[in-house]
């Protein structure tokens, strides 16, 4: 099972929480990117991990954007 974060996780939180989260991501990414040409990285499965997890927050905001999912504290009509 992969250990990135599900939409469910990502359905819970706040489009501020959210863009947070893609924040601390592309940071992670940029880390382990650096890591890979320098030789040091270690697992390198978790960069497909991290990009996913990416494309999921992109994903669940553009949702939101459109309409299709709502975020915990917009009131439903």
């Amino acid at each position: 099972m992969a250990k990135g974060i599900t939409t469910e996780e990502l359905d819970q939180l706040t489009d501020v929480e959210l863009a947070e989260r893609l924040q601390e991501a592309k940071a992670e990414l940029f880390n382990l990117r650096f890591s890979a040409v320098t030789h040091r990285l270690e697992d390198s499965g978790r960069l497909k991990e991290v990009r996913r997890s990416i494309a999921r927050i992109y994903t669940v905001a553009r949702e939101r954007e459109l309409g299709i999912r709502t975020a915990p504290t917009a009131k439903k009509k």
